[in-house]
């Protein structure tokens, strides 16, 4: 399996390289490095000191360098949803990456079972259904995968979410049964994740809700030990909630991803009273193209963050509001406005589709007033939708 040539980076962006922050182009997505491994080594901390094995959720920043960096910092491997965000980062040299999603798709188990025989990578899936099992081992086969090449496969069980996943107890006892009698297959454990819980806004409310999946995964996993089936990992949480997860006990391993760059959405959260100081890493740099009495307007519209849960939030100038401009501006306004010309740096509210919008991540040392631009960060899984 051939990867496909890099892409150069786009000039506007490369030309800043070794350069103040100043001379960055605009819009473009900037990631603030000195924040970013802040963040990067409180999580890495917080876990190894609770003995939990950290596989941070790599669909947030789709970049293999990254990837890369959290493992070397302490983390077991990374998550994805998509078959294809899995392949770009094995292609990058990520070693190991649990597609936490389930996949069905004759095609896409074909390519990932085509990986599984030719990459270094350990990869693993999520499965929720007897016709999940039987098409993965049916592509495996017809890529000539042998049992020694296995695919580790953790069962999906719903803990109250109310997506994929199979209810809790006997059903996943099922399927647990099928995988451990497939020679090509590698029974991992249960995959337990709350999507839900990640936004809900107090703590209390979130601790509730985990605790409540808790439950359902204990239950879970003493059916399966009754049966004869270990359970080796039960994985699951985000960066809402992985708090909890934790200090349950019932969960081994966590998958925060935004924690690496803090989103608004998730800043918006009530913070628990256990969890890292995490801080905002990710922001687009704008500049003001036009003025008004009561507004002025920036270069930034939807095509340089994504807004399915709510707008940007504007860290400087401070004061101002940014409201829907379109595609292609935002509308801002306050007290004291800036003038045509002058910056403004936002905050995304999401940061897994606003970076899914750019070929690059432009690292910046020192801050965003003063800073240099560092280095560019390939966006190796951009558009992996498959």
């Amino acid at each position: 399996m051939k990867p496909l040539p890099e892409r150069p980076f786009p000039e506007r962006l490369a030309c800043a390289v070794g350069h103040g922050v100043a001379t960055l182009d605009t819009p473009a997505l900037v990631l603030d490095l000195d924040a970013m491994e802040r963040n990067l080594r409180r999580m890495a901390d917080w876990a190894r000191a609770r003995g939990l094995r950290l596989r941070p959720h790599a669909k947030m920043h789709k970049s293999a360098e990254l990837a890369r960096l959290q493992m070397a910092h302490g983390a077991v491997g990374v998550c994805v949803q998509k078959t294809d965000e899995a392949l770009a980062l094995a292609h990058a040299g990520v070693t190991d990456i649990f597609i936490s999603n389930e996949v069905i798709a004759p095609a896409k188990l074909l390519r990932l079972a085509r990986a599984v025989r030719e990459l270094p990578t350990r990869f693993g899936l999520a499965v929720d259904s007897e016709h999940g099992v039987h098409a993965l081992v049916s592509a495996l086969r017809q890529a000539g995968v042998e049992g020694h090449e296995r695919i580790d496969v953790c069962i999906e069980i719903d803990v109250g979410h109310g997506r994929c996943g199979v209810p809790p107890g006997p059903a996943a006892l099922a399927l647990a049964r099928l995988v451990t009698a497939a020679p090509v297959l590698r029974f991992a454990g249960l995959h337990a994740y709350h999507g839900r819980a990640q936004h809900q806004r107090s703590d209390a409310e979130r601790h509730a809700t985990i605790a409540q999946a808790a439950r359902a995964v204990t239950a879970t996993r003493q059916t399966l030990e009754a049966a004869g089936i270990a359970v080796p990992v039960v994985t699951g949480a985000g960066t809402g909630s992985f708090v909890h997860e934790a200090a349950s006990g019932v969960w081994n391993e966590i998958q925060p991803g935004s924690y690496l760059f803090l989103d608004a959405d998730y800043a918006a959260n009530e913070a628990s009273p256990d969890a890292p100081a995490f801080e905002h890493a990710l922001f687009v740099k704008a500049q003001v193209i036009s003025r008004s009495a009561d507004r002025a307007v920036c270069d930034a519209g939807h095509k340089s963050h994504a807004i399915d849960t709510g707008l940007p939030s504007v860290w400087l100038p401070q004061g101002l509001s940014f409201g829907n401009g379109g595609d292609e501006h935002g509308v801002l306004r306050g007290e004291h406005l800036p003038e045509i010309g002058e910056t403004v740096w936002l905050v995304p509210n999401h940061c897994d589709p606003t970076v899914n919008l750019h070929e690059a991540l432009v690292g910046v040392r020192g801050g965003l007033s003063a800073g240099v631009v560092e280095r560019l960060i390939r966006v190796d899984a951009r558009g992996a939708v498959g």
